[in-house]
């Protein structure tokens, strides 16, 4: 597995990490346990020795799960978790919690169920509006200071944002989703994520799940899974945008290689210092994400990509308008 730094920060991780949100939480019947526990120690043995959980996730059971897995390899992989949602049921009317005491108590909190001395990479999971971000960045720079905390992150932060917050605390990654069906980030994220020498960890890299191929207008979305809740997952909308999954799967077929690889190998091709984290259950797809840190996509495969998914409208927001409201602050 080839490794890449995240910026100019030196934090170095694999190319590709491992999402573990989907291993017991908003995809549908959680797996067993068990099973995947056994999935991230295989990640790890495959070389992945990037995680990403977070306490929202469950909550709280995300990391716990991660916690177990990874005890085995403390100080040979890299653990990322999240702070920011109101978790402690106080009520905030957009579900955010960023105070500082708040964010102290999330991180004792993560230790405990990550097994670990320190968080590796702690990030805002979503900028709360009626916290100041320079409050926050001085919160986690006081964590790093006590050596609770290493790097510092932002989740879905606008432009703005990422400068205050690192101009308190230099900032190691920026976390948001990213693929070919949501460029947003490149509009201006991207950019100031390059000037800052900040590393971009780009989550949903496969559209949660719908670039790979097997969903369609006929798929159901049972239990928890929350991609039936959102305006892109609507079955007209998945119809309307199966144009870029064709796109995906005919470069595939040039490359000898699937469309989650061509996926994924398109990010990669962006920047240096993009470490996508798609998630997954099963281990066959597991080693396939894997393997797309080989596929070389030359340039003139880079320039038939963006012509030809220049040309297909995307059908449907991301998420429900309150939510995404949330993102971009």
């Amino acid at each position: 597995m080839q490794k890449r730094k995240l910026g100019s920060s030196g934090l170095e991780v694999s190319a590709i990490g491992l999402g573990c949100m989907g291993l017991n939480y908003h995809r549908g019947v959680a797996p067993d346990r068990r099973e995947m526990i056994t999935l991230v120690r295989k990640a790890v043995e495959r070389s992945v020795t990037f995680f990403d959980t977070a306490e929202a996730y469950g909550p709280f059971t995300n990391e716990s799960l991660a916690g177990e897995a990874l005890e085995p390899f403390k100080g040979q992989v890299v653990i990322a978790t999240k702070f920011g949602h109101d978790v402690g049921g106080l009520g905030s009317s957009d579900g955010l919690d960023s105070r500082p005491e708040r964010i102290r108590q999330v991180a004792d909190d993560s230790l405990r169920r990550l097994r670990v001395d320190t968080i590796d990479l702690f990030y805002q999971h979503r900028v709360d509006a009626r916290v100041p971000i320079e409050d926050v960045a001085g919160t986690v720079r006081d964590l790093i200071a006590a050596g609770k905390v290493r790097h510092f992150g932002l989740s879905e932060a606008g432009a703005q944002t990422i400068r205050r917050a690192n101009a308190i605390q230099p900032v190691t990654a920026m976390q948001s989703e990213y693929s070919l069906w949501w460029r947003q980030p490149e509009e201006a994220v991207l950019p100031v994520c390059e000037e800052l020498g900040i590393g971009f960890v780009p989550y949903s890299p496969l559209g949660r799940g719908f670039l790979a191929g097997s969903i369609d207008e006929t798929t159901k979305f049972v239990g928890s899974d929350n991609r039936g809740s959102l305006p892109r997952f609507a079955p007209e909308a998945r119809k309307a945008n199966r144009p870029l999954v064709t796109l995906l799967e005919d470069a595939g077929r040039q490359k000898g290689a699937t469309p989650a690889q061509v996926a994924l190998a398109w990010l990669l091709a962006q920047k240096p210092w993009i470490v996508p984290i798609p998630g997954t259950t099963k281990l066959s797809r597991l080693e396939e994400n894997i393997r797309a840190v080989s596929l070389q996509l030359t340039p003139r495969d880079l320039t038939d990509l963006e012509d030809a998914a220049s040309r297909i409208t995307i059908q449907g927001g991301r998420y429900p308008q309150a939510v995404e409201e949330l993102s971009g602050r």
